[in-house]
């Protein structure tokens, strides 16, 4: 449909390693995102890489061997949304050399699609960079001076911290020139966001200008509560009366996902309580090979499920784990607290006092809070936890948060509103 026919239609671009038809993380919400302003009217455009996460590799029916072109059409209510698919190096073990040699070969090839973008004179009204990787903005600020566009610097994980705090790179040199380079680039963009109130604090420690909150956000009518059925159980191999532990995301290093086996070894002579570790990720014939040689019966691995049956999985668990290490709790916000806290789950956190994680959860009453790698704390509270009337207000809390603040239209609404007021 011409943007003729929409007075306050935009011209937007976003580049980003991550897009749909990835069913999790920063993919996920990217695509939700460019889906949600192009049957809003926007002129849409993605510079991004093949599908590849959470599974590390290439997912059929793409090839990752050239340069690909994409035209998603929707009805006549909406305009298009353009795809520009670049290839990238993607390692089956994604270690930290290859981890960085990944974002350097994707930056590489979506250059030349930047400069194709510039020499067609093409004008956009919003450029949006999502970090990490953190260098995709200079890509950016490329097209930024050709296209007349305003720059959004979007941090969904503080990468750089992250990898420091982890020992990735052990270089302080080479830190501290890239804690330079990304002051640089945030001095430059016109907007930085972030998507929680700790990464932004640490933010503001960096420059002396606005950040705004850009929280994900959750489709609170496909993602809602059903009404207590134990049957669910039944359908992933559970007893009605089993207690299911579940967590459910990326099986990466900064998880500290051993910390739920450990747990798990202490409850070996309990049959009733079960841990569910679903997802993918470089750890997780690592995490497999350890529950075996420490022979947990009572824990299970699942991969990605089904976007058609995810809703009632999440339904069938009874707590759901947040896990983060301690050196990386307020460098990342779990993606995976919108889903369950629009089905109403309660959820238990590994978060220190003073984290976005640990402050949103016992402000709203949202669950439980333990202290991050401490197994025994994990422990003693599925100890305590009883199914009462507490427990009742929980769920409904998160159910409602979820409603009032992470509703797509209200986030995405007010984010338009912050850019183009």
């Amino acid at each position: 449909m011409s943007s003729k026919e929409y007075p306050n239609t935009k011209r937007i671009l976003l580049i980003s390693h991550n897009y749909a038809p990835e069913p999790t993380g920063i993919g996920k919400v990217n695509g939700e995102m460019m889906d949600w302003l192009a049957k809003k009217g926007h002129n849409c455009t993605v510079i991004t890489t093949f599908p590849y996460y959470p599974y590390w590799k290439v997912q059929a029916p793409y090839k990752n061997r050239w340069y690909k072109k994409e035209v998603i059409n929707y009805n006549k209510d909406a305009n298009s949304i353009t795809i520009y698919r670049c290839p990238s190096y993607v390692p089956v073990n994604p270690g930290k050399k290859r981890r960085v040699i990944q974002d350097m070969s994707f930056w590489t090839s979506m250059f030349w699609k930047v400069l194709q973008l510039i020499a067609r004179r093409e004008k956009f009204d919003l450029i949006i960079t999502v970090a990490p990787p953190f260098h995709l903005a200079y890509l950016g600020l490329m097209l930024k001076k050709s296209s007349g566009a305003k720059l959004l610097y979007h941090i969904q994980d503080l990468q750089i911290e992250a990898a420091q705090n982890l020992n990735m790179l052990s270089n302080k040199g080479l830190f501290k020139h890239i804690y330079r380079i990304e002051k640089n680039i945030m001095t430059k963009a016109d907007y930085v966001s972030g998507v929680s109130e700790g990464i932004i604090n640490k933010i503001k420690t960096k420059i002396d200008k606005d950040v705004f909150l850009f929280p994900n956000w959750v489709n609170t009518d496909h993602f809602s509560s059903i009404p207590s059925d134990s049957r669910l159980k039944t359908i992933w191999g559970y007893k009605e009366d089993d207690i299911v532990f579940l967590y459910s995301g990326a099986i990466g290093e900064k998880q500290g996902l051993e910390t739920i086996l450990l747990t798990a070894q202490d409850f070996l002579n309990n049959d009733k309580i079960k841990f569910l570790i679903c997802g993918s990720g470089p750890y997780k014939e690592s995490l497999i090979q350890l529950a075996e040689s420490m022979n947990l019966t009572n824990v299970d691995f699942l991969p990605v499920q089904e976007k058609e049956l995810f809703n009632a999985f999440l339904n069938m668990a009874d707590y759901h784990l947040i896990m983060q290490k301690n050196n990386v709790s307020d460098l990342v916000m779990p993606s995976k607290l919108t889903t369950i806290f629009a089905i109403g789950g309660v959820c238990i956190a590994t978060s220190s006092p003073g984290t976005s994680v640990y402050n949103l959860i016992n402000e709203y009453d949202l669950g439980f809070t333990i202290e991050p790698e401490n197994h025994e704390a994990l422990s003693n509270l599925i100890r305590e936890i009883k199914p009462d009337k507490c427990l009742e207000i929980k769920k409904q809390n998160a159910r409602n948060y979820a409603v009032k603040y992470l509703n797509i239209d209200n986030v995405m609404n007010d984010f338009l509103t912050k850019v183009f007021n």
